[in-house]
C-alpha cells in the first residue's frame, strides 16, 4: 500500500546514533515537521540534531495529499466565534507565512510545487460558504466564490482561496534533510529534562522538540484527552480528469481532490481511527460512478491528529516544562501547519517575540465540547473487556477488517496483526 509519494521519489539514509550526544537542541521525530524545524533551526545557526525510530518522513507525511495551504476548511468563521477577529486574522497570516517559505524554499528545489487555488465546497448549503466568505471579508482577506466548481457533481457553492500551493513531499523532504544532522533507527527510550536515553546512545540537549505526530510523553501536557485521531483514504486514478485546483468537501466523509503528474487524487470517508468506516470502498463507489474509465494506480490512507478547537498545538510542551517544545494537532493540514510550526518553534528556541504564540499555546483552554467527546471514548475503550489492548493505556483494541490491523478509539494507535506497531502514540509493539 504505496502512496503516489513513495512510488515516484525517494529519501536519503542516515546511521544510527551509536555514541553519547551533546547538542543544543534535540528534535524527536523525522516527519515533516520534525524535518523543517531542524533545517530552520539549522539556518539560523542552531546546533541540533534529530532522533528518527525508523525512517524519515515513514510515518504520516508520505500519505499526505501535500496540499499547501492556509484554506484548512470553513474554519474562519468558526475562529471569530470561538477567538475573536484577531485571533483569526492571525491564523491567517501565520499559514500564509508558512506558504510564503515554501514558495520561496521551492524555486530552488525540484519538488513539484505549483501555484493553485484552493477551494472548500458545500454540497447543500449556500449559507455556509456565504458566511466563510464575511468572515474573511471581515481579516481582510478576499476569498472567491464559485458556484460551478469542475466537479462531476454540482455543489451549493464554493470558496476559492488564489495563489495557494501543492507539491511532491517526498522530493521536499529529500531536499531540505541535505547537510541536516539527522539519526534513523535511533528510537527515544527515555525522556527527562535535558537529556534523551536513545537506542544508541544518550543524547543531551538545552531545548528538546517532540514533533512525532502524537506527542509521545503522557505525564505532561494531557495530550492523551486534548486530541483524537481520525483516518481518511486516498486513490490515484489514471483517465480521470484534471480538475484544475486543489477542493475539499465541508463534510468530515466528503471528497477531496487534486492533481499529480497527470493523476487524479482523490480521498475521503474520514472516520475516528478504531470506529468504523466505509474506508476505500466509499471512494470506490464514487470512482464507478463518476469515472468508470478510470484505472487506479495507487491508494494508501492517512491518520491525522484533531486538536480541541481546531487550532494546532505549537509551543512549550507544558507549564512546567521550560525547554521541551511539542509541535502536533494539525488537524488534516500538516503540510502548511509543519511549516508555522518550524517556524515559531525556531522564534521560540531563539529567545524571539512571535505575535504566533498565544494562538497556538498547547496550554490554553480545553473548555471544548470535543473534550467531553474525547473523555467518553477513553473511558469506553477503557472499560470494554476485550483483548487484545494498546500498550500506551490499556483501551480495547478494535479489529479493522479493511486494512487488517488492530486499532485503537481512544487515542489512535494501530498495530499489524502481528502486534507490529503502526502509529503512534504507543511507542512499543503489542503481543497479540
Amino acid at each position: 500500500m504505496d502512496s503516489v509519494w513513495t512510488q515516484t521519489g525517494s529519501l536519503p539514509g542516515f546511521e544510527p546514533l551509536q555514541k553519547d550526544l551533546k547538542t543544543d537542541v534535540l528534535i524527536i521525530g523525522g516527519g515533516m515537521a520534525g524535518l523543517l524545524c531542524a533545517f530552520q533551526l539549522s539556518q539560523a545557526g542552531v546546533d541540533c540534531a534529530l532522533a528518527e525510530a525508523d525512517r524519515i518522513c515513514g510515518g504520516i507525511t508520505k500519505n499526505t495529499t501535500a496540499k499547501i495551504t492556509s484554506q484548512h476548511g470553513l474554519i474562519y468563521h468558526k475562529l471569530i466565534d470561538t477567538f475573536g477577529t484577531e485571533k483569526a486574522r492571525l491564523y491567517l497570516e501565520a499559514n500564509q507565512q508558512a506558504l510564503e517559505v515554501y514558495r520561496t524554499l521551492s524555486q530552488k528545489l525540484d519538488c513539484g510545487f505549483e501555484e493553485k487555488t484552493s477551494f472548500v465546497y458545500s454540497l447543500d448549503s449556500r449559507r455556509e460558504i456565504e458566511e466563510e466568505l464575511a468572515a474573511l471579508d471581515r481579516i481582510g482577506f478576499r476569498g472567491e466564490f464559485t458556484a460551478e466548481p469542475p466537479l462531476p457533481f454540482s455543489v451549493a457553492g464554493a470558496v476559492g482561496f488564489p495563489s495557494q500551493a501543492q507539491f511532491h513531499p517526498l522530493k521536499f523532504a529529500a531536499a531540505i534533510a541535505k547537510g541536516l544532522r539527522i539519526f534513523e533507527h535511533t528510537k527515544v527510550l527515555e525522556l527527562m529534562p535535558g537529556r534523551a536515553v536513545t537506542s544508541g546512545g544518550t543524547v543531551t540537549a538545552e531545548k528538546i522538540i517532540i514533533a512525532t505526530h502524537f506527542p509521545m510523553l503522557n505525564k505532561h501536557g494531557g495530550y492523551f484527552i486534548k486530541l483524537y485521531q481520525i483516518r481518511s483514504y486516498v486513490i490515484a486514478l489514471e483517465n480521470a480528469p484534471d480538475v484544475g485546483g486543489m477542493y475539499v468537501d465541508t463534510q468530515e466523509k466528503g471528497l477531496s481532490f487534486r492533481n499529480y503528474d497527470g493523476l487524479l487524487l482523490l480521498g475521503g470517508e474520514s472516520h475516528r481511527t478504531g470506529k468504523k468506516g466505509e474506508g476505500w470502498q466509499g471512494v470506490e463507489r464514487f470512482v464507478r460512478r463518476y469515472y468508470p474509465n478510470a484505472r487506479e494506480t495507487a491508494r494508501w490512507a492517512a491518520q491525522d491528529c484533531m486538536s480541541l478547537d481546531g487550532i494546532p498545538y505549537i509551543g512549550q510542551y507544558s507549564r512546567k516544562t521550560p525547554n521541551l517544545y511539542v509541535a502536533s494537532g494539525f488537524n488534516k493540514w500538516g503540510m502548511t501547519s509543519s511549516m508555522a510550526a518550524a517556524l515559531l518553534l525556531r522564534d521560540m528556541v531563539l529567545g524571539r517575540d512571535s505575535p504566533y504564540r498565544d494562538l497556538f499555546s498547547p496550554s490554553r483552554t480545553v473548555r471544548r465540547p470535543q473534550l467531553a467527546i474525547n473523555g467518553l471514548e477513553s473511558v469506553l475503550g477503557m472499560l470494554t473487556p476485550t483483548v487484545p489492548r494498546c500498550p500506551h493505556m490499556g483501551c480495547a483494541l478494535k479489529y479493522n477488517a479493511q486494512e487488517r490491523s488492530w486499532d485503537c478509539p481512544c487515542h489512535g494507535s494501530r498495530f499489524d496483526e502481528n502486534g507490529t506497531l503502526l502509529d503512534n502514540p504507543a511507542t512499543d509493539d503489542k503481543r497479540m
